[in-house]
């Protein structure tokens, strides 16, 4: 690699000008995001399609979500030091190639292991591709006005992409396959790494580089056998009375508890407590979890209800999904507005009661729940919510953490969203599960004529139970957020100039 193409240039006083190509190599690192947050929303539109094809039980059928979210989220804090140490640009390249393997594993997928699998895989590279994209952006655009564009950009590919996946889910479920949901990673993957060799440059992280893998192997696995303890509880021959069921979820808790002894002991932490004891800080990281928690599993509830109960064909459920990103868009402009005026935290309070409001009124459906009139405006409130949250969370969660911690900060943030959506999606789905068993036992159709109506409220008393607990999951982050953040507008810096690696 030539110094000119690959190495960002230093100056003697340990600063580095801006880089000519930041701008396209933003752009870059846009289809690299957009590739993975389509991901995450073109599977939800085909999971009752995929379901069918591979014969995955309602128990199972949470395994397509938490299999991906589990490994994103237990592995990011070690994508985050790889990108860190081995090398940002390196690290993107690797994810993004790895990300389209995994896919075409999925996409040609025989039986539900397999497609678990290979979702599972798709998590371990997303490990790697996101804190290194998010990373590269940290390192290449060092001037305030500038990040905040630059970060702005990329936001808007997250809410925007969740939009095109939707959409793009709908059609290529409807007219082609399920398959081809993950297939069309393949595509995008090389298109990224073909503009990215020649124009993303490479940053490397100083000082001291050793990785702490028992610590990613312990909080993966620690993660791992809670999520699983929580499906246990799904199942009619396990359940919460099942030895079993506590067992897993008694070995994650004690497997977190050791990963917290050794981040504390060793000399290269994974997660340097010193990023999440910082109390605004951690707040910020507890509020992404518990609003992740609510909100990867109300999503795929929705997604069940609208093609499962409401009949609506993959495209009409990816259409009427949109208002949550509408809403999403919105209030993320504003606050981004907002929050040099009121500061963070009026927004991370008031953004999570909206969600709450949103998710609960969706507890409310029914057989023949209107759009317009109750889902259209409840996911809109939902998606404002989201909005005025996240923005503020964001901000606050990469505020002062020295550039040495680059990587580590920015993953250890998607990394509570990630694991909180693992267990919320387990949970939510063990309550619904559950729910739908109990009335399925309570409610004996009094003819076959009344079985697939029986069956069809069965469902619809599941879902709200799972949107009910959804909403308290995110009002909790509410009052996180309220008690825990304390940085008022005059805390946040006016401008920053991170030194490049």
């Amino acid at each position: 690699m030539s110094a000119t193409a690959e190495q960002v240039p230093v100056v003697h006083d340990g600063a580095a000008p801006p880089d000519p190509r930041r701008w396209v190599a933003l752009a870059v690192i846009a289809i690299a995001q957009l590739m993975v947050v389509l991901d995450a929303t073109i599977v939800n539109i085909a999971l009752p399609s995929a379901q069918r094809a591979l014969d995955i039980t309602d128990a199972n059928r949470q395994w397509v979500v938490t299999a991906y979210t589990l490994a994103f989220g237990g592995f990011l804090l070690l994508g985050g030091r790889i990108a860190d140490y081995w090398g940002r640009k390196r690290t993107f390249m690797v994810g993004a190639v790895g990300f389209a393997v995994a896919s075409a594993v999925g996409g040609f997928a025989q039986n539900g292991e397999m497609l678990f699998a290979a979702r599972a895989l798709q998590g371990v590279f997303g490990a790697l591709l996101a804190p290194a994209s998010l990373a590269l952006l940290t390192v290449l655009f060092t001037e305030a006005r500038e990040r905040a564009k630059a970060f702005a950009v990329y936001g808007a590919i997250a809410g925007g992409g969740s939009a095109v996946g939707l959409l793009l889910g709908g059609v290529l479920t409807e007219y082609a396959n399920w398959r081809w949901c993950l297939l069309v990673n393949i595509p995008v993957a090389i298109v990224a790494l073909a503009l990215a060799i020649p124009l993303v440059p490479e940053s490397k992280a100083a000082g001291n580089t050793r990785y702490d893998v028992p610590g990613a192997l312990v909080v993966t696995l620690g993660l791992a056998s809670l999520v699983y303890g929580f499906t246990e509880a799904a199942k009619p021959d396990e359940g919460w009375g099942s030895g079993t069921t506590w067992a897993f979820i008694g070995a994650g808790l004690v497997l977190l508890v050791v990963f917290v002894v050794i981040q504390r002991r060793v000399r290269n932490p994974l997660l340097p407590l010193r990023i999440v004891l910082d109390r605004n800080r951690g707040g910020a990281y507890l509020t992404s979890m518990l609003v992740g928690a609510g909100l990867f599993g109300s999503f795929l509830f929705l997604t069940l209800y609208l093609q499962n109960v409401l009949g609506y064909k993959p495209l009409e459920a990816g259409f009427a999904s949109l208002p949550v990103t509408v809403g999403v868009l919105v209030s993320a402009t504003v606050a981004s507005n907002l929050m040099p005026r009121i500061g963070p935290k009026p927004m991370m309070v008031a953004g999570p009661i909206l969600a709450a409001v949103g998710m609960f009124i969706l507890r409310f459906v029914g057989l023949d729940t209107s759009f317009w009139l109750h889902l259209m405006p409840a996911q809109v409130l939902l998606g404002l919510g989201l909005g005025f949250t996240f923005v503020p969370l964001s901000s606050l969660a990469l505020i002062g953490v020295p550039q040495h911690d680059a990587g580590a900060a920015s993953a250890a943030l998607n990394a509570t969203q990630q694991v909180g959506g693992s267990l919320g999606t387990a949970l939510l789905n063990t309550i619904a599960t559950s729910a739908i068993a109990a009335y399925a036992t309570s409610h004996l159709p009094k003819s076959p004529q009344d079985a697939p109506r029986a069956g069809l409220l069965a469902q619809v008393d599941g879902y709200s139970a799972a949107f009910t607990w959804a909403a308290v999951l995110i009002l909790l982050a509410t009052v996180v957020a309220a008690v825990l953040i304390k940085v008022n507008k005059d805390d946040l810096p006016a401008a920053e100039s991170v030194p490049m690696a």
